[in-house]
């Protein structure tokens, strides 16, 4: 046992269940999710309470030690790493749905529980929190709100910040600021909450949340279409998107490479793919019925197939056929037992420049390696990518900087973001220093000098204070 969780033991023992403190011995039998160093520290606080989590955060500032927030561990950049020294501080037992209110469309929720369980919980109502990603079992709502989370369905209700009308976090100092508004409007000054938002616990540890809640219809139907290119498909989205009968609620696109690799690796049928298919459309329409939504989805891409250049599709005949097409996008793990170690990236671009985005970023990997290429996929109708790059001697070090400017050339020129929804952590590094907006770098560490000037908070990662 570490010599922190001993002193917290002694400390802090009034708290006696509230606070469940662990050390090395038992975080070893435990996944450290997306990255091996999460559990570095070898040290973990887990709070029932945001009064125990007050007490941590205060013990910790006496004590000058260091403090790493984790929710569900399912960040792909780095910023759940922790350090020996450290403490994780863990809203695992955070996990209360307070309270569900179907007049006002608002839930009050805990900030370690997941995506997925809030979702089943808000669906007995005929609503849903508005937002969705592949993560969804085990992301939790205090990380999605730190790393101000977009996924499936940002194109129309948009990302994390959107879905946040009050939070409850302990702040630096160990004091409990609580903003739990219920209501979308107020004009009542600087809205404290966003600096926490994104902010990947650089400014405090969010103990609960108050969100928006949108309406939820299970009656659906679901397609695989194959397009052209990404004007195309934003074609085919804009059009489903005009008709006041039906409501979309996917589209993803996936190009030639990720598609046929992610198809070939679930042993998924390609008969009726019809050869040089540039991308895959996953569409997902809502409507009345499953039956009027089938017969919407098939005719209106019967009627869209010759001007937009369609080149093929299926329709989703059951729910289990509609999850197969779901899994050949979201499970995008084949793509690391393909290519060990693959460099992945996350960029966000307005979407009309997406097509010539793709192709000068063969053009520019090609040219720092002739063997390099790029898995593409990701959020069209909002212009987020997932990027991963492919060839003999992508992960070496050695090219690392090579083929970061090769994903962020343009991007910023073109109104887009070197990071959409991952976030920076200790990843994107210097991809924040580089492409970063130094105005607003500026801010950001004058902020965090502000709030927390003992770096008390994830120090190493954004907003990396230059001492």
């Amino acid at each position: 046992m570490s010599e922190i969780i001993r002193s917290l033991q002694r400390d802090l023992n009034e708290f006696g269940g509230d606070l469940h403190l662990i050390g090395a011995d038992m975080l070893g039998g435990r996944h450290p999710g997306e990255h091996p160093d999460n559990f570095g520290a070898g040290a973990m606080a887990m709070p029932a309470t945001p009064e125990a989590a007050a007490a941590v955060v205060r013990w910790c500032a006496e004590n000058g030690v260091f403090i790493v927030p984790q929710g569900g561990r399912t960040g792909l950049v780095g910023g759940g790493i922790s350090r020996p020294g450290d403490l994780i501080l863990s809203t695992a037992r955070l996990d209360r749905i307070e309270d569900i209110d179907p007049l006002a469309r608002t839930v009050t929720v805990g900030a370690g529980v997941t995506l997925q369980a809030l979702q089943e919980a808000t669906a007995a109502f005929g609503l849903t929190p508005g937002i969705d990603l592949a993560a969804r079992g085990s992301a939790t709502i205090g990380g999605m709100i730190a790393t101000n989370a977009g996924g499936i369905l940002a194109f129309r209700n948009g990302v994390m910040r959107h879905q946040v009308l009050g939070i409850e976090a302990v702040m630096p100092d160990g004091s409990l600021f609580s903003d739990l508004t219920r209501v979308l409007k107020v004009s009542a000054g600087p809205d404290i909450k966003q600096l926490l938002i994104g902010s990947e616990g650089a400014y405090g540890f969010v103990t609960r949340a108050v969100l928006k809640l949108e309406s939820f219809n299970p009656m659906r139907a679901t397609a695989l279409v194959g397009v052209r290119d990404a004007a195309s498909a934003l074609a085919v989205i804009t059009h489903f998107r005009s008709l006041p009968a039906l409501q979309l609620e996917g589209a993803e696109l996936m190009w030639r490479r990720y598609f046929l690799d992610s198809a070939g690796e679930r042993g998924f049928d390609l008969d009726w793919l019809e050869d040089g298919t540039a991308a895959v459309l996953l569409m997902e329409v809502s409507a009345a019925s499953e039956a009027e939504a089938r017969t919407a989805l098939e005719e209106g891409l019967a009627g869209l197939w010759e001007q937009h250049g369609l080149t093929s599709g299926i329709v989703a005949a059951s729910l289990d056929q509609a999850r197969r097409f779901w899994a050949l996008r979201e499970e995008s793990d084949f793509i690391y037992r393909l290519h060990p170690a693959a460099p992945s990236y996350d960029v966000s671009l307005p979407p009309g420049a997406l097509d010539a985005y793709v192709a000068d970023l063969g053009a520019r990997l090609k040219a720092v390696h002739p063997s390099f290429d790029a898995y593409v996929y990701g959020h069209v109708a909002d212009g987020n990518l997932h990027l991963s790059v492919i060839g003999e001697g992508a992960a070496a070090p050695a090219v690392k900087d090579a083929i970061e400017d090769a994903v962020y050339t343009g991007v910023t020129e073109a109104g887009g973001s070197f990071s959409a929804e991952h976030g920076v952590g200790t990843e994107k590094r210097r991809a924040y220093l580089t492409y970063g907006n130094p105005a607003r770098r500026a801010l950001a560490q004058a902020i965090k000098a502000a709030l927390d000037p003992k770096n008390l908070f994830n120090p190493g990662k954004v907003p990396y204070r230059a001492d």
